[in-house]
């Protein structure tokens, strides 16, 4: 699940939380004087939760050849490379 660094505008307080996009987004409606913290990076995942996909992966093309086979799409799996 990402993590969003957030910052008070007027305090400077900050503050880090882990939620899905769809509950931050509500969050900062809610919450207008807070903001992404910048200096904090862009967020990310929580370590060691989800799969991670080299270039050369096998799963890797897999998802490039989903995300290829949705209509006007032009991406195509990547060339493997062995080493």
């Amino acid at each position: 699940m990402p993590t969003y660094p957030v910052k008070h505008t007027e305090t400077g307080e900050t503050k880090e939380f882990s939620m899905t996009m769809k509950e931050y987004d509500q969050w900062r409606k809610e919450n207008p004087k807070w903001d992404k913290d910048w200096s904090k990076g862009t967020g990310g995942a929580v370590s060691g939760v989800g799969d991670v996909y080299s270039r050369t992966d096998g799963g890797w093309n897999e998802v490039l050849s989903k995300v290829g086979s949705m209509p006007g799409s032009k991406v195509k799996p990547q060339k493997t490379t062995h080493f």
